[in-house]
């Protein structure tokens, strides 16, 4: 037997690979299906088949091309019903792959198709759950989402099945089975989730909040929906096209691999309504920009930030990247169904400055010099764009919360006229802000380098502890 999770940190998503005797299955596999299939032919096996455990939310599975492209089977649990040729399985239904077997746990309450896979091996013992967004490590998925799909299920409704689910399906299990969730610490689809990956039941019954023996299902319900922020705008969009289908990933390369010259570029950008993305490091943009792009960094949480930033998943694209990493960005907005690159800068921004065209930028300054600039002027704006709840936890003082999260309600209360200094945790989510509100003629917002982190570092900042944010959300 052969049982190997692949992780993807910058989605915090967790597919799985098992082999036995020849035979292969797959577990939420990502958009892009191709090391699946490598891994399969190094090892000497078929791909025989792809379970998902739910239809996902926040990525675009790679269900379709990997069925098309091996022969295999795509598997989901009871209550789907999508656009495609697939097996629906019955609660309870074994699963044969080689010597193991994997049987089928119906466990709705994240979504009502909601299912995780049983591992047992040859000798017939309990060895893995693939938990899906039923149980993660350190929390539960959150129940909110499929009633953005199914308008008659409300939130508790759900959260109601998910605390049947997991006493009824999951707790009565063997303590040492191994937990191997859908995702962890970063994901939108739960609140407490660890950073750990896997994890014995054993350790989950003691260690989370969701699984106390001793809590009522009135209380389960409330402990799982409290805290709960609005999800990503494109979270249903991605459902659709999981159930609905989509384009091969092949052909989304082909049409995103368009290299243009800087002239070309322009015109593209004058005559379509795409938008222009730019990909590079937060820093090095700030030095030098096309006019009106927005920077959404590759080398930071990049799909989850596109989807929370880009509401029609529809838009085209016009890519501004490091040169050689145009097809990994491509291959990253279609993780979470933004399919629509229309074409990429041919060598990079570098081509643009060389071309004499005009160009933007973001001053970007460090805490010692913005400590100088309040110590001059105590009436300094600041905005700290960070998550509320970052932000509670601990702030500078006397600084407002704008979340990036919330972009749109947080620039509604900003004064383009006023200067304002702005910073995240580390840099990356400040540029995202500044760029997209740049986009939109606030012309007086300057970057502060490194962020929260090297203000309170600095020490020439006071910092305020777990207050009720002051937020600009109106």
């Amino acid at each position: 037997m052969k049982l190997e999770q692949i992780y993807t940190g910058c989605l915090a998503q967790g597919a799985y690979y098992i082999m036995s005797e020849g035979e292969v299955a797959i577990i939420d596999p990502l958009r892009e299906v191709e090391p699946y299939i490598q891994k399969a032919k190094l090892d000497k096996a078929k791909i025989k088949y792809v379970l998902e455990t739910h239809f996902h939310a926040d990525f675009v599975s790679g269900h379709l091309d990997l069925a098309k492209k091996t022969g295999a089977t795509i598997v989901y649990g009871p209550n789907a019903a999508p656009s495609f040729d697939f097996h629906s399985a019955k609660d309870g239904e074994e699963i044969k792959l080689g010597k193991l077997t994997i049987k089928v746990l119906h466990t709705p309450g994240h979504t009502m198709e909601s299912t995780c896979y049983l591992l047992i091996n040859e000798a017939g013992k309990q060895v893995a759950l693939f938990s899906g967004d039923t149980l993660f490590i350190g929390d539960v998925g959150r129940p909110d989402l499929a009633q953005k799909i199914k308008s008659d299920l409300t939130q508790e409704i759900l959260a109601g099945y998910l605390y049947d689910s997991l006493r009824k399906k999951i707790m009565t299990l063997s303590d040492d089975i191994v937990i191997y969730p859908a995702h962890g610490a970063g994901s939108a689809c739960g609140k407490k989730m660890s950073k750990e990956t896997q994890d014995t039941l054993r350790n989950q019954k003691q260690t989370n909040y969701a699984l106390a023996a001793d809590m009522t299902k009135e209380e389960f319900i409330s402990a799982v929906l409290e805290g709960l922020v609005a999800p990503p705008a494109y979270f249903p969009l991605n459902v659709m096209m999981n159930i609905q289908g989509y384009d091969s990933i092949d052909k989304v390369l082909e049409r995103g691999q368009h290299a243009m010259s800087p002239a070309a570029f322009e015109t593209a950008a004058n005559e379509t309504g795409a938008l222009i993305l730019d990909t590079r490091d937060p820093q090095v943009f700030a030095k030098g920009f096309i006019p009106n792009s927005i920077n959404i960094g590759i080398d930071g949480s990049f799909a989850p930030w596109v989807g929370a930033m880009i509401p029609d998943i529809k838009q085209e694209i016009l890519l501004v990247a490091d040169k050689g990493r145009e097809a990994e960005v491509i291959t990253r907005l279609a993780r979470v169904g933004y399919d629509y690159t229309i074409g990429f800068l041919e060598n990079g921004f570098e081509a643009w400055e060389k071309a004499g065209k005009e160009i933007d930028h973001i001053i970007s300054l460090d805490a010692a010099a913005l400590a100088e600039i309040k110590a001059k002027d105590s009436t300094v704006k600041i905005l700290d764009v960070r998550k509320a709840s970052e932000y509670s936890s601990e702030h500078i003082s006397g600084v407002q919360n704008a979340p990036l999260d919330f972009i749109n309600d947080s620039m509604a209360a900003i004064d383009k006229n006023q200067t304002y200094y702005v910073h995240c945790q580390g840099g990356y989510r400040s540029m995202i802000f500044i760029s997209i509100l740049k986009a939109r003629g606030f012309d007086h917002l300057i970057d502060i380098k490194g962020g929260f982190k090297e203000l309170k570092e600095s020490g020439k900042f006071k910092t305020s502890d777990y207050s009720i944010p002051k937020t600009l959300l109106l």
